[in-house]
């Protein structure tokens, strides 16, 4: 008989397929930027639509063509810049916190009034300066409370990222000082979650014939014979969604203020209407809607952003 090949089921590379420690992510790692600015911003996954746009890369076939794209709605409400502390050697010095939080805000968090005092000595000597800012859900059309708490590391030089800080502290900061119309960006989230799968869904196992005593969603074997363990590499049952996922360069189409200009007849389903500032992203992004969608600075930056002349936006009712 010749000899036949058939490709693995399922794809090593998320592995282990646990679920995410909470909601929203926590950013690991962010590039070396020399402007002072933050290098993540955060928004809540409306829905998605479609724009037409005029096709203005010179190495496209439907170059000067209008053409027509899928893109995803982020409603960006403002972030309330809460604090910012000093980290040396990943290690936390100090905080700072505003004297005057919104009474929304100070309702659901425990933040301390003033300078917190640190027991080292060498609280001048940071290295780093991150902000402490969150989310303000009520201003959007969410239909939530609860904000979101998270840091935003800052570009430039210690000094720089500190006086920046102290400007912000206390006030507002919006998405239009972090990114621009045409930039690339990182996008993560957390997935849908599915729940508790078995190996068909959770890895692409191919389902057996009718004569394989009725296992038909089932693997054949999970070892070889003499092996006192499973190997992690054989595809198991488990937990299939809800997973921390990074999808690299995705290209702001629009930054837009006026949120009459995305919201479709009668809202977008399952989430309502746009309150605030919004971004259009292109394709789609992780994670159902009204969760937390992160866009960070580009870890791996290859391409050059240039400008997207949008003219028109499809206001249909869109799932």
């Amino acid at each position: 008989m010749p000899r036949t090949h058939k490709p693995r089921a399922g794809s090593l590379q998320f592995c282990p397929r646990k679920r995410a420690k909470r909601i929203y992510p926590n950013i690991r790692s962010y590039p070396k930027v020399d402007e002072v600015k933050p290098l993540a911003f955060a928004g809540y996954k409306a829905g998605m639509t479609r724009v037409f746009f005029v096709d203005n890369k010179k190495d496209s076939p439907t170059y000067g063509q209008t053409v027509s794209h899928a893109v995803t709605v982020l409603e960006t409400t403002p972030l309330f810049v809460l604090g910012y502390r000093a980290y040396a050697n990943k290690r936390a010095l100090t905080e700072v916190y505003a004297e005057e939080i919104p009474k929304d805000i100070k309702k659901y968090l425990k933040a301390p009034k003033g300078v917190k005092k640190s027991k080292t000595k060498d609280v001048e000597n940071f290295k780093e300066i991150r902000l402490i800012v969150c989310t303000q859900p009520r201003k959007s059309g969410l239909g939530k409370k609860t904000p979101e708490v998270f840091e935003l590391p800052l570009g430039g030089k210690p000094e720089e990222q500190k006086k920046f800080a102290m400007e912000k502290l206390g006030k507002e900061l919006k998405v239009e000082e972090v990114f621009k119309e045409g930039e690339f960006v990182d996008v993560i989230a957390v997935t849908k979650g599915k729940g508790y799968q078995g190996v068909v869904k959770r890895y692409g196992v191919k389902i057996r014939g009718r004569k394989d005593e009725q296992h038909h969603r089932q693997i054949g074997v999970i070892g070889t014979e003499g092996v006192a363990h499973v190997l992690y590499t054989i595809p198991q049952p488990g937990q299939h969604g809800f997973h921390r996922r990074t999808e690299f360069n995705k290209q702001i189409y629009k930054i837009g203020t006026n949120p009459e200009e995305v919201n479709p007849k009668g809202g977008f389903v399952n989430y309502g209407i746009v309150k605030t500032s919004y971004v259009l992203l292109k394709g789609s992004v992780p994670g159902p809607k009204k969760r937390l969608i992160f866009m960070r600075a580009p870890m791996r930056a290859h391409k050059k952003g240039y400008p997207v002349e949008i003219q028109k936006i499809d206001l249909e009712s869109q799932q």
